[in-house]
């Protein structure tokens, strides 16, 4: 299972800009991030598995875009947002 209902609930709690924020841009790039994160990790192991290589570009490509979209937009929630992921752009 790549990531739990508590793991998820977790990472939305604290990425989350007001009570019922499930999907701000915030939370889904904190969300894409654990998922890329063990994707990274599970090819690894199975270097020759190419369809999680392929969904693992897909998921890069979707948060790069997120990130880009806050970049423009609120970019203080952007360098805060990237410092706490330690995402490097």
């Amino acid at each position: 299972m790549v990531l739990t209902k508590e793991a998820k609930t977790d990472i939305i709690n604290k990425y989350k800009l007001h009570d019922t924020d499930c999907g701000s841009a915030d939370v889904q790039v904190a969300v894409l991030t654990e998922r890329i994160n063990y994707l990274t990790e599970h090819l690894k192991t199975h270097k020759k598995d190419h369809h999680s290589r392929l969904g693992l570009l897909r998921l890069v490509r979707r948060r790069q875009r997120l990130l880009s979209y806050l970049n423009r937009t609120k970019s203080e929630r952007y360098q805060k947002l990237i410092a706490d992921l330690g995402i490097r752009r």
